[in-house]
């Protein structure tokens, strides 16, 4: 087996030459090379992308959250009548802690309206 001068790339377990396999320069006649340093921060773009995602988001549970705790509040309700799906309703305060929902109109007596509402398909309250 013969040897080869040190500026031949030979592999001699693989019995190949591999200057083609090597990641950087092999001859002195290569080009010369810099490690490139990489910048592994987000962008500033990226930064407010996933912002403005976050603060979407915040505000989507905000409103789900609410209407939520406004449908819980009119089934918690006192009401002796079967709600029609599409039609509108109104929520007051009884003289006590209670409330009750009706179909009164809030211009027509002088009692603590604390919203409108209307019935969905699906059972959720939506208020108006």
């Amino acid at each position: 087996m013969s040897k080869y001068p040190d500026n031949i790339v030979f592999n001699y377990e693989e019995n190949e030459f591999d200057a083609y396999k090597k990641e950087y320069p092999t001859s002195t006649t290569s080009q010369n090379f810099t490690i490139d340093v990489i910048d592994k921060s987000l962008p500033h773009e990226c930064i407010k992308h996933f912002e403005t995602q976050i603060k979407e988001l915040q505000e989507k549970y905000r409103k789900i959250k609410e209407e939520y705790e406004w449908t819980e509040l009119i089934y918690k309700a006192d009401y002796r009548f079967k709600p029609n799906v599409g039609s509108v309703y109104h929520l007051y305060k009884k003289n006590d802690t209670t409330n009750f929902l009706s179909i009164i109109e809030p211009d027509s007596w002088k009692k603590v309206h604390l919203g409108s509402f209307r019935l969905l398909s699906y059972g959720k309250w939506m208020k108006i």
